[in-house]
């Protein structure tokens, strides 16, 4: 008789329900869930990611999430454009979501579940208060996982969302998803090796660096180490004050009237 096929079982570790482990790492890792949300229960819950991500966006800018988020973003700046506002945005939800994602992946093995609609997002909070995940399933860790959880099921949402809102080019936002992963493994690489882990800062560097060559990602920079420059700009230095980020494409800033790459 011919010998049984072989049967190849995927073990997903479990998460503790309060992804506790990723609190020391800072507030853009940290994730409240059900055991640590303190919310009162008379007040109405926010929305979920998947209503933010509505396109086309509602009729009504007011009771658009996302619109009010734009409209913080632009004030709190005082962004003189609107594209501006809906990248620093962009970015900086692109940067939680990375973070909670290669936390989790580098400390636990697993991912929790990342689905739009059971992450509740505060447009007007801030790390970690701006996002509360309803519950806690264990998924893989793995890089393609990541790339599904994030890229697919958040980022790309996102960009056309906020593309439907604002005009904003595919190119830049693509470089905020690369820069956004990259400042997440440079803060977890730094952490890990401060406490002596070097098996979290290892994963986190090789997740890292499969996760850059995603047809979605490859090509918007270059990752030597842990440093990061990305081929692209975010557009922060039209902001008052704003000048360059650490992996800007540009070394001085540009004049205001000619615009960079990908802008």
């Amino acid at each position: 008789m011919p010998p049984a096929p072989l049967l190849v079982v995927l073990h997903v570790v479990d998460l503790d329900t309060a992804l506790a482990a990723l609190h020391p790492l800072g507030p853009f890792f940290a994730l409240r869930t059900a055991v640590t949300a303190t919310a009162a229960k008379s007040t109405a819950p926010p929305p979920t990611l998947a209503q933010a991500y509505r396109t086309p966006p509602p009729l009504d800018p007011d009771v658009d999430p996302l619109t009010l988020h734009l409209r913080t973003v632009a004030h709190a700046l005082r962004a003189p454009e609107a594209r501006i506002a809906a990248s620093v945005a962009h970015q900086g939800l692109a940067a939680r979501l990375w973070s909670v994602a290669l936390g989790c992946a580098a400390l636990y093995g697993a991912l929790p579940d990342l689905d739009a609609r059971l992450l509740r997002w505060d447009p007007d909070g801030s790390a970690p208060d701006d996002l509360f995940l309803t519950q806690v399933h264990a998924r893989p860790g793995d890089a393609a996982s990541l790339a599904a959880a994030v890229l697919d099921g958040h980022l790309e949402p996102l960009s056309a969302a906020l593309r439907a809102r604002c005009p904003v080019a595919p190119g830049l936002l693509r470089g905020n998803a690369a820069s956004a992963l990259a400042g997440a493994a440079r803060q977890l690489d730094g952490w890990a090796r401060a406490h002596g882990r070097d098996d979290v800062a290892d994963r986190g560097r090789a997740l890292t660096a499969e996760l850059l060559t995603h047809p979605r990602l490859a090509g918007a920079g270059t990752l030597t180490g842990t440093a990061f420059r990305r081929r692209s700009c975010c557009l922060y230095y039209r902001v008052p004050r704003g000048g360059l980020c650490g992996d800007c494409c540009f070394t001085r800033p540009p004049r205001s009237s000619v615009r960079g790459p990908s802008e």
